[in-house]
């Protein structure tokens, strides 16, 4: 009488696990589900914030559509991080960067 008991938890906690992979496991080509170009995302980025961009990258992260682009644009004044969502083109972050920050 246990057994299916104990079938049925395993089974949940396999499933569990699976969708929690599923999320964490990047995608293998996440720049193929990016509506906005990163030569157009740098515009929006550069709008947002002026500077010269000395650092970029598309990155899956929390916010937005969970794909978006990162630019650390350096100016006079400081560095920024400006994040640009790669499917709708919206801002999504525009602050300064840290010392610690890579």
């Amino acid at each position: 009488m246990h057994k299916p008991l104990m079938s049925t938890v395993s089974l949940s906690l396999l499933l569990a696990a699976s969708a929690v992979a599923a999320q964490v496991l990047p995608a293998a080509n996440p720049g193929a589900q990016a509506k906005v170009s990163v030569k157009e995302a740098r515009r929006i980025a550069l709008k947002t914030y002026p500077g010269k961009v000395v650092k970029q990258e598309l990155e899956q992260e929390s916010g937005g559509s969970g794909l978006r682009y990162s630019f650390d644009i350096k100016s006079a004044q400081a560095t920024h991080e400006v994040g640009v969502d790669a499917k709708t083109g919206a801002v999504l972050e525009n602050s300064v960067e840290g010392a610690d920050n890579d």
